[in-house]
């Protein structure tokens, strides 16, 4: 058993030694990302408390194993803070915030995926990188929008046709889900 513990150990010392530069800033991206997310996410009273480490390890971890289960963990921290301060403290549900949260996890997200895929020891050409962030900053910007009219329309739209509305999307969320899974199963893939 110390043998394999002193295996992973000089393993990590190695790893370390042959990391390059590029997908080291890829992962401080990550851990940038979803911290910011949990730091606008949760609720002052949480946020300038003890509580906000554990929630900041949640947020890092991902950086350390972005092709694991990382990104989700960190994701559903987010998205219980959010329920958190909207539902149990009753705060606003304010477009700075929906806007801020979207694009910190998006981010988070789309870093996570491109960093599972790049070797941490590789030699990665910047150019990669900034297409990469141009193509994540086109999304955030159409995610923006589209989140500014759902606010607006959802004062005009209260009732019962908004929450009509809401279970449709989540049922076509769901389709589409299943018709995917159940096509990439058929291929093979």
């Amino acid at each position: 058993m110390l043998d394999g513990v002193t295996n992973r150990l000089t393993r990590m010392q190695n790893a370390i030694k042959r990391a390059t530069l590029i997908p080291l800033l890829v992962k401080v991206g990550i851990a940038a990302a979803f911290a910011g997310a949990v730091l606008v996410a949760w609720p002052p009273v949480i946020v300038f408390s003890q509580f906000v480490l554990p929630l900041l390890l949640f947020a890092v971890y991902p950086a350390f194993a972005p092709r694991g289960r990382g990104p989700t963990m960190a994701v559903l921290v987010v998205v219980g803070g959010w329920l958190a301060g909207t539902s149990y403290y009753d705060g606003p549900v304010e477009a700075w915030r929906v806007i801020a949260i979207g694009t910190f996890l998006y981010l988070g997200h789309t870093l996570a995926a491109l960093a599972a895929v790049l070797p941490f020891d590789g030699v990665i050409n910047i150019e990669v990188i900034i297409r990469w962030l141009l193509r994540a900053a086109a999304v955030v910007l159409m995610a923006a929008v589209l989140t500014v009219i759902a606010l607006g329309l959802s004062d005009v739209l209260a009732g019962s046709a908004f929450v009509l509305a809401t279970v449709v999307g989540l049922a076509a969320a769901t389709a589409a889900t299943l018709l995917l899974a159940r096509l990439l199963r058929r291929t093979g893939n």
